[in-house]
């Protein structure tokens, strides 16, 4: 592996500055200098300190909490990097926000995921870096280089290291079916999908399990959870169906309000593991769950992607391994 060159700079945005830190350290370098300025009529400035003509530069953004202020923010960054003459500018974004509006499925709505995208370019980035977009197609909504990364490893290593002893997969939803595939394609162990159907002419949803889950382990593997209501349900499910254990793992923990509630009182999960993509959510306190909560670092990961990124070697590499 080819070492850090003297342009390379990294610098990060307020939205998640501990997951930024921990990159910087894995790069070994520490990050670089920009003041970062709110106003109480809610306006944001940016100087970078730091010159950064000629430089490689990567701004670590997350689009979480406060998507409106984290990619604004992020914007403002990247207009200042650009008129600094940086030679390339990277919008490292651990989380996509607004990833869930990727279509048009009402009348007269806006597709913000490609507006963000739009956006970013505009403000200046070349080139793009972020995990486990919630919608693949993402992807096609930008007309720069994008890397998409996976929390895979990460969490794959974290499940055997556990050792359980009859494992199997569970998607919460259809949609999660091909991911939850290659999970258990990797753990050589079986599969099973939690099903919506409908129940006449209600809207109520009702949930069955389409896979043996009796006396196992489940894992239940999600991309995201904000209010924990596929998971809780799913959850259930699993428990009706005779599982001995639920653990959950979403690579992106946006919580809200509702979900702080529907954790603390609905879910019947054994376990929640989560990145820190997305810093825990102000004022929540994980010791209070009726489960055990783990946070997994992602930063080893992003910072490898970053490097690789600067020395022009290849990504793909980090997820051939299995």
């Amino acid at each position: 592996m080819s070492e850090l060159r003297d342009d390379f700079m990294v610098f990060s945005g307020t939205a998640n500055p501990q997951l930024a830190e921990k990159v910087a350290k894995y790069l070994g370098r520490e990050l670089n200098k920009i003041d970062i300025k709110h106003f109480p009529d809610g306006e944001t400035f940016c100087q970078v300190i730091d010159p950064v003509r000629g430089k490689d530069v990567f701004v670590i953004q997350s689009g979480s909490p406060e998507p409106n202020q984290a990619y604004m923010e992020l914007f403002i960054m990247m207009d200042a990097l650009k008129r600094g003459s940086a030679a390339r500018i990277t919008a490292v974004l651990p989380y996509y926000g607004y990833a869930r509006q990727d279509r048009k499925d009402q009348p007269r709505v806006p597709i913000t995921a490609r507006l963000i995208a739009n956006l970013l370019q505009k403000a200046g980035a070349d080139r793009v870096l972020t995990m486990d977009l919630h919608a693949n197609q993402i992807q096609g909504f930008f007309d720069i280089p994008l890397d998409h990364l996976k929390a895979e490893p990460i969490i794959l290593k974290y499940i055997r290291d556990q050792h359980w002893a009859k494992p199997v997969v569970v998607s919460p939803d259809t949609g999660g079916a091909k991911t939850a595939y290659g999970y258990s394609r990797k753990l050589g162990c079986g599969l099973a999908i939690v099903a919506k159907q409908r129940t006449g002419d209600s809207t109520v949803d009702a949930f069955s399990v389409v896979g043996d889950v009796k006396g196992c382990d489940v894992i239940m593997i999600d991309d995201m959870t904000a209010t924990g209501g596929t998971l809780s349900a799913a959850a259930k499910m699993c428990r009706d169906n005779g599982a001995k254990s639920v653990h959950a793992f979403v690579s992106h923990f946006p919580l809200t309000e509702k979900g702080v509630d529907r954790l603390m009182h609905e879910s019947q999960l054994d376990e929640l593991v989560v990145t820190d993509s997305i810093p825990l959510r102000a004022g929540f306190d994980p010791s209070k769950l009726p489960f055990k909560l783990t946070q997994l670092s992602v930063a080893p990961l992003i910072g490898e992607a970053i490097k690789r990124t600067h020395v022009n070697e290849s990504i793909n590499d980090l997820f051939n391994h299995e």
